[in-house]
């Protein structure tokens, strides 16, 4: 290949080779930076870590299943109960050391009051771990 050349047959004519240096240049500064900078990235404290089991923590904490119906009317545990009721029962769980897991069911018909007024009542009594329960969506073909 002639860069510089006399004749005028291919003066005008544009290169078809790429040229590599500049790339191969541009590697190699890459290829400098990764290995200066790859011991910073390693760098570790030594530390004498505890030892622990493995085992799985088998004690669960009491679970509390709290439905409200359509109508408003609060099940603890499969027993009817009135706001006040549940209320204070709220109250004692939250005096446990151990606290109990509230699970809220709530008919799609419940009016958002009682569900809210249920939620504040829980707060008061200090209860922190509540989930809702719903029933999945069937899955469509």
């Amino acid at each position: 290949m002639a860069f510089a050349s006399f004749d005028n047959k291919g003066g005008g004519a544009p290169l078809a080779e790429i040229n590599m240096v500049p790339l191969i240049d541009v590697m190699l500064v890459l290829l400098v930076i990764f290995i200066v900078a790859a011991p910073l990235l390693s760098h570790t404290i030594k530390l004498d870590l505890p030892k622990a089991s493995a085992q799985v923590n088998s004690a669960k904490s009491e679970k509390i299943e709290l439905s409200i119906d359509a109508d408003g009317v609060r099940y603890w545990n499969e027993e009817p109960l009135t706001r006040e009721e549940v209320a204070a029962r709220l109250i004692a769980q939250g005096k446990l050391p151990e606290q109990p897991e509230l699970h809220l069911r709530a008919d799609q018909a419940t009016a958002y009051k009682a569900v809210a007024e249920t939620l504040a009542d829980a707060s008061k009594a200090g209860l922190t771990k509540i989930g809702f329960v719903t029933d999945p969506e069937p899955s469509k073909p």
